[in-house]
């Protein structure tokens, strides 16, 4: 693949989208080494490095229905790629929070299961309502919610503007909120699950 190439790539992220498996192996061979060179720039372990490339090449397959409207792929990649070694970076600061915090979350678990299956019955009913939506809004949303990029990288890699982002997003929650509200969810847990937002 021609560097630089962003037709060609584009064509590739629309083979991708119908689940090309052939251009998958294209992308990730074009890009592992760059993100990886990246990725360690920040974090200074090659093994963890590696599993974040990983994990940005495992949301860039899950993810590929919504490729099609990608306007320019290696910013797009490069957005997962950062966003991830920041999710790393963020663990490692919380990981002595965490072990301080265990013995108390121990306590509480028979609470944590239980909120656990209503947080998993509200997240189905998500998907579901998700799946009533435009290819477009689901993609735009899937970037905001699960690549956690912000409006300003959501309208760099598709080319919308940053309002027309910004309203996409608005519209989604709107029906994502009807959608849960006629099928009887909590509204506390609702707002917990759609309106979470990235430390």
């Amino acid at each position: 693949m021609p560097a630089y190439d962003v037709q060609n790539e584009k064509l590739l992220l629309y083979r991708l989208s119908t689940g090309d498996e052939a251009a998958f192996k294209l992308l990730y061979d074009a890009y592992k080494n760059k993100i990886f060179t990246f990725v360690s720039k920040f974090v200074h372990s090659a093994a963890d490095a590696e599993e974040i490339v990983q994990e940005t090449f495992m949301v860039l397959w899950k993810n590929r229905a919504g490729l099609t409207l990608i306007e320019q792929p290696r910013n797009y990649v490069y957005t997962i790629a950062r966003n991830k070694t920041y999710d790393y970076l963020s663990r490692i600061a919380r990981n002595e929070q965490s072990i301080t915090l265990a013995w108390s979350n121990m306590q509480q678990e028979a609470n944590t299961t239980e909120d656990s299956l209503l947080a998993r019955e509200c997240g189905l009913l998500i998907n579901s309502a998700l799946s009533q939506l435009s290819d477009q809004k689901q993609a735009v949303f899937n970037m905001s919610r699960s690549d956690h990029m912000s409006h300003e990288e959501i309208a760099a890699a598709t080319g919308l503007s940053k309002s027309r982002v910004k309203n996409i997003i608005v519209e989604v929650l709107k029906h994502i909120r009807c959608y849960l509200t006629q099928n009887s969810v909590i509204v506390s847990l609702l707002l917990m699950v759609i309106t979470g937002s990235r430390p």
